[in-house]
């Protein structure tokens, strides 16, 4: 059977009706059509399923005119990427111009020549659709790439895993921390996914560690100290070449942050306050709470309500005093998460 050809559709915009009407019987035969009288109602079409392949946009309009409403197609994710060709009665240079830098493609004068419109309509639709596919294409390779990075610093991370901290669900208990207390600020869903996929990743600089440092069960020396202290900058090492994945990203700014301290105290760079990545801050405060109330060679096991304590006091001190607020609200869901992914679990 013959696969049928879905028509792309063209958002026609124009206060004018009798313009809207030229338009639509020059494109109607070859493209699914859609109007609008006024800015803002384009903006409500535009950003509604199905979204239009293309917008002719007039500019002098009542209300919003053509270049602010290029504007906030440009600022809105849904539509920044839908292709804008101005349609006005206005032929100054530096009207055209200004079209240009709010962001429209093209520039079709009134009035318009049926010829020109088409081919410009078809150019912009076939040049949109081409740069689709290879998004499409750079996202696959992108995201196979990013699978198997990740698996491979995951691997390591459970070597670290299982080496220095005791086997157990260590890293995925960090995860769930992480993601409740970012949840709860309010980030971004996108940013919580981030955070929740990087976190497994933050002390991959203890690759660098002896073991003998690792595993000490008493004081660490001076020079021990020293040595044990350089594994946010070997992480951040390890990750350096990064930039360009942003899970690996994130993973970078946690391993290199999460030692640090809100009053200042904390290393590699001893920063203050808010000059802490917010990750590192959120990490601060999980990684903490996960040692406190985990079986580690070279400390005693505090309790919940000890360990709750603990990060309390530190508000202000070690902690951002607003995280510190949030993991109190947050406290049952904590140990909801605790509980669930208990060590003791693998001993039943």
């Amino acid at each position: 059977m013959k696969k049928v050809q879905t028509k792309q559709t063209i958002l026609i915009v124009d206060d004018v009706k009798e313009n809207i009407a030229l338009l639509n019987e020059l494109l109607s035969e070859d493209y699914n059509i859609v109007a609008a009288l006024n800015g803002e109602k384009a903006l409500r079409l535009a950003s509604n399923a199905p979204q239009p392949d293309l917008i002719l946009l007039d500019i002098l309009m009542p209300g919003i005119d053509g270049y602010e409403v290029c504007q906030r197609l440009k600022a809105n994710d849904l539509t920044k990427n839908i292709p804008v060709i101005f349609v006005s009665a206005l032929h100054d240079e530096l009207d055209e111009e200004k079209g240009f830098n709010s962001g429209g493609l093209d520039f079709v004068n009134k009035p318009i020549k049926p010829l020109i419109v088409k081919a410009r309509v078809k150019t912009h639709l076939a040049l949109s659709q081409q740069n689709k596919v290879l998004e499409d294409k750079v996202r696959e390779r992108t995201a196979s790439l990013e699978m198997s990075h990740l698996e491979t610093l995951h691997g390591l991370t459970k070597v670290i895993g299982c080496s220095n901290e005791g086997k157990g669900f260590h890293l995925i208990r960090m995860s769930h921390y992480a993601y409740r207390i970012a949840e709860e600020m309010g980030m971004s869903l996108e940013w919580c996914d981030l955070l929740y996929k990087a976190t497994p990743l933050y002390d991959i600089g203890k690759i660098g560690i002896p073991e003998s440092i690792l595993l000490k069960p008493g004081k660490l020396t001076a020079d021990e100290r020293k040595i044990m202290e350089s594994h946010c900058e070997k992480g951040s090492e390890i990750l350096e070449n990064s930039d360009d994945n942003s899970v690996l990203k994130m993973a970078r700014s946690i391993a290199l942050y999460h030692h640090e301290k809100y009053n200042g105290e904390g290393y590699p760079f001893a920063l203050v306050g808010d000059d802490i990545p917010v990750e590192g801050r959120i990490m601060a405060v999980v990684n903490v709470f996960d040692a406190l109330t985990s079986v580690r060679p070279y400390k005693e096991i505090s309790s919940d309500d000890e360990a709750l304590e603990i990060i309390k006091q530190e508000s202000g001190q070690h902690f951002d005093p607003e995280i510190v607020s949030i993991f109190v609200h947050q406290w049952q869901e904590i140990i909801k998460i605790k509980n669930r992914f208990s060590d003791a679990s693998l001993d039943e």
